[in-house]
C-alpha cells in the first residue's frame, strides 16, 4: 500500500491513546480550509483557486466513477466547462444509480417560508444534528450552495411540488423546527437523478463526456506523484483494462451494504472506496453508520434487502407501540389510553421529527423491551389515523400517495386503513474516504463526491441533506477544486498503457480476480455476506459496547479466514459472472467491517449514531467526550488481503467550532 500524502498539521492537540487491537496512533491532519470566519471560507477559497483557460481545458482528462447525483453532476459540469471526461458505471444506464431511491426531499436554506430559517440556522442544525463530529466550514458551504442547487434543478426540469400560487413548496424533516425541504412527492431522488442524467446525456452527445456502462472499478493507478487513473472490468466480457487520466473522481455512494440487510440497492457496494483505501487513501469515521427509523421490518429471512419509507412520513404519521408488552390486539382495537406515543412523550419539542439516530435508538429500545409489533414483533407503528381525520385522504395522498402504494405492494396492507409497521435498518454511511476542504483525498489527484466522502454530516446525517450534499459536491464544488488541481499540471500527460505503473495496477487487479476464482471451496459468497451482516448488526449496530465490538472483531477475522479457504466461485472471469462480482465485493466488505469495528471500539464515547452503552446520560442519551474525542479519525490499514492479519493506524483531524456553540444535543 502506498502511504498517505495528506496535509499534515502541527500543534499541541493530542488525541487519546489508541486502544483497539493491532492499531496504533498516527499523525495530525489539517482540513486545508481557509483560516478565519467559516461563513466566508468557501467564497474566499473560490476566489483564490488557480484557473485553467478555456483553450487548455480540452488537454485534461478526468475520470468520474459513478453516475449518481454527485457523479453525473461532476461529469456534466466538467464536460460543459470543456474538459475531456470519461464516466464509468457498473449499471446498464446512468440513471439507475442509487440516488433514485431517496424519497422525501432535498434541503435548502432559502428561507422562503418566513418561519425563522436562515443560513446560520441551517448550519447550526447540520452541525448539531451531526453531534459536532463534522467540519463546520463544510456545513456553511453546504448551506450556501443549497440555494443554487434548488434553482439549478428547477431550471433543468425537476418537477418540485408547488403551492397554489406557483411557489415551490417545502415540508419539515427530522432534527429541525423549520420547513426547508423541497420535494417531488415521494420521488425526489428519482426526479433529481433524471434531470442530472439528462444533463449528462447532453454532454455525451456533445462529445465532451464518454460513458462506459457495465464497467466496475477494480483498482487505482497510483505512484508517488498521485493518482493517474483506474483499472476497470467490463462486466459483460470480463476484459480488464486501464483508464488513465489527470485526475479521478470517486462518486460511488455509501458502504451500507456491508450490513447485508440495508435500504441500499443490492448492487451498491464499497469496492471502489476500499480499493482506493488499499492504495493509500485514508478512511474517515468508518463506524459512523446511520440506521433509518422508518424502514420496513424484515418479515422473512429470505429477503435480500429492506425497503425504505421516507422520513417525510413522520410529518403526519405518529409513532407508537402498545403500552403493555405482548398486547396482541389489532392496532385499531387498542385505545389511545393503551398506546405509548413514546417519541412525543420523550421529546415534546420535536416529537416524531427527532433526528434519525435518536428515533432509531428509541424504537430499538421499545422492541427490545417486548413492545414490538407485527408477526415477528420487530417493528413499531407509524399511524396516519389522526392526519387522515384532520386533512382527509385526498391531501394525504397528494403528499405521500406513491409511498403508500409502495408500502401496500410490499406488505399487502392498506396504510390508509391500518398503521404502517417500521423498524430501524442500516441506511446511510457518514464515514467515507477522508478528504480535505477541496474534496481531495490523501492521494493527490483522487477526489470524492457524495456519500463516499465524509465531512458534512458528522456522526449523524439530517434527513434531506443527502441529496443536497451529493448535488453540491457534483455541481458546485468539484468543478472548482478539480480544475484547481489540474492547473499546475498543464503539459503533464497521463501514463501510457505500457508504463510500469499501469501494468502493475492491471496485473494486481487480474491477480485479485484469479485468487477469488482459485480458492475452490464449497461455499458461495452470499453466505459469507449474510453472516457478516449478522455479526455487524449484533456488535456494531444501533448500539455498541466494548465487549460486543471485541467479539465482533474476533468473529469477522474468523469469517474472513474461512472466506479465503472455503469460497466457491462458479464460472470464470472471461464473461458475465455475478458470483465473481459478489465475491470481490464481499472480500472488501470483510476487510472494511474489521476497520469499522476497530474504529467503533477505539472511539470511547457516544456521539450521534455511534452509541456506546458505556457512555450515556441518565436519560439514555448519547454522552460525548469533547475533551478527548473532538476530532475525526482517519485510518490507514495494511496487511494481508487474503484473510491474514491486518494492522491499523489512526490519524486525527481536530474539529473546531466557532459559529455554532458546542452544546449537548437536547430535542426535548
Amino acid at each position: 500500500m502506498t502511504g498517505p500524502r495528506a496535509p499534515w498539521a502541527s500543534g499541541t492537540f493530542e488525541p487519546p491513546p489508541v486502544t483497539a487491537p493491532d492499531a496504533r496512533a498516527g499523525g495530525l491532519l489539517s482540513s486545508g480550509a481557509p483560516d478565519g470566519d467559516p461563513a466566508t471560507a468557501w467564497a474566499r477559497r473560490r476566489d483564490t483557486y488557480p484557473l485553467v483557460s478555456p483553450g487548455n481545458r480540452r488537454r485534461f482528462h478526468v475520470v468520474v466513477v459513478g453516475t449518481g447525483l454527485a457523479g453525473a453532476g461532476a461529469a456534466a459540469a466538467l464536460g460543459e466547462l470543456g474538459y475531456r471526461v470519461t464516466a464509468l458505471t457498473y449499471h446498464d444506464a446512468p440513471r439507475r444509480a442509487h440516488s433514485v431511491a431517496a424519497q422525501g426531499g432535498i434541503n435548502a436554506a432559502r428561507a422562503r417560508r418566513v418561519d425563522g430559517d436562515s443560513l446560520h440556522r441551517f448550519v447550526a442544525d447540520t452541525v448539531k444534528g451531526g453531534d459536532f463530529r463534522g467540519r463546520e466550514a463544510e456545513a456553511f458551504r453546504l448551506g450556501e450552495e443549497s440555494v443554487r442547487v434548488i434553482d439549478h434543478f428547477s431550471g433543468i426540469g425537476t418537477p418540485f411540488a408547488r403551492e397554489y400560487g406557483g411557489v415551490l413548496s417545502t415540508r419539515s424533516f427530522g432534527g429541525v423546527q423549520v420547513s426547508r425541504t423541497y420535494y417531488s412527492r415521494g420521488q425526489t431522488g428519482q426526479q433529481l437523478q433524471i434531470a442530472g442524467t439528462q444533463a449528462l446525456q447532453r454532454q455525451i452527445r456533445a462529445g465532451t463526456v464518454r460513458l462506459h456502462t457495465r464497467h466496475e472499478m477494480l483498482d487505482l493507478i497510483v505512484d508517488d506523484a498521485g493518482c493517474h487513473g483506474v483499472v476497470v472490468r467490463d462486466l459483460v466480457t470480463g476484459h480488464l483494462r486501464a483508464e488513465t487520466a489527470h485526475a479521478v473522481v470517486l462518486a460511488t455512494g455509501g458502504y451500507g451494504n456491508v450490513f447485508h440487510d440495508s435500504t441500499l440497492a443490492v448492487n451498491s457496494n464499497a469496492s471502489a472506496v476500499w480499493r482506493a483505501h488499499q492504495r493509500g487513501a485514508l478512511f474517515a469515521s468508518p463506524s459512523f453508520v446511520q440506521f433509518h427509523p422508518t424502514a420496513l421490518p424484515k418479515d422473512s429471512t429470505w429477503q435480500a434487502k429492506t425497503i425504505l419509507m421516507s422520513e417525510s412520513l413522520r410529518n403526519d404519521g405518529r409513532i407508537w407501540v402498545p403500552l403493555h408488552p405482548g398486547d396482541d390486539r389489532s392496532p385499531g382495537d387498542i385505545p389511545d389510553s393503551d398506546r405509548d406515543f413514546f417519541l412525543e412523550r420523550r421529546y415534546p419539542a420535536y416529537g416524531n421529527l427527532v433526528p434519525r439516530d435518536v428515533a432509531s435508538r428509541a424504537i430499538t429500545a421499545e422492541i427490545r423491551d417486548g413492545r414490538g409489533v407485527g408477526p415477528r414483533r420487530n417493528s413499531v407503528y407509524l399511524d396516519f389515523r389522526d392526519s387522515l381525520a384532520r386533512d382527509g385522504r385526498q391531501q394525504i395522498a397528494e403528499r405521500y400517495g406513491n409511498l403508500f402504494e409502495m408500502y401496500s405492494h410490499a406488505t399487502g396492507e392498506d396504510p390508509y386503513a391500518v398503521p404502517m409497521r417500521i423498524a430501524p435498518t442500516c441506511h446511510f454511511t457518514m464515514g467515507g474516504l477522508w478528504s480535505d476542504y477541496d474534496l481531495q483525498t490523501s492521494i493527490p489527484g483522487l477526489f470524492v463526491g457524495g456519500e463516499c466522502g465524509w465531512a458534512y454530516h458528522g456522526a449523524n446525517r439530517l434527513g434531506a441533506n443527502s441529496l443536497l450534499s451529493a448535488s453540491v459536491d457534483g455541481w458546485f464544488t468539484l468543478p472548482y477544486s478539480v480544475p484547481a488541481h489540474l492547473a499546475a499540471r498543464l503539459g503533464d500527460d497521463p501514463p501510457d498503457d505500457d508504463d510500469e505503473v499501469v501494468t502493475t495496477a492491471v496485473g494486481r487487479a487480474r491477480a485479485r480476480v484469479e485468487a477469488l476464482l482459485a480458492v475452490g471451496g464449497t461455499t458461495g459468497p452470499a453466505h459469507f455476506h449474510r453472516a457478516l451482516g449478522e455479526i455487524l448488526y449484533a456488535g456494531c449496530g444501533v448500539t455498541r459496547s466494548a465487549e460486543g465490538l471485541t467479539t465482533a472483531i474476533e468473529r469477522i477475522r474468523d469469517l474472513r479466514a474461512r472466506f479465503w479457504s472455503d469460497l466457491r466461485v462458479t464460472g470464470t472471469g472471461e464473461h458475465l459472472n455475478q458470483v465473481l462480482e459478489l465475491a470481490g465485493r464481499t472480500a472488501d466488505y470483510l476487510e472494511l467491517a474489521e476497520l469499522m469495528c476497530i474504529d467503533a471500539l477505539d472511539r470511547d464515547e457516544s456521539c450521534g449514531a455511534h452509541f456506546r452503552d458505556e457512555h450515556q446520560s441518565p436519560g439514555g442519551e448519547a454522552l460525548r467526550r469533547d475533551d478527548l474525542w473532538r476530532f475525526a479519525s482517519a485510518w490507514g490499514s495494511a496487511g494481508d488481503d487474503r484473510g491474514g492479519p491486518r494492522s491499523f493506524t489512526r490519524h486525527a483531524e481536530p474539529l473546531d467550532f466557532s459559529a455554532v456553540e458546542l452544546t449537548t444535543r437536547d430535542y426535548r
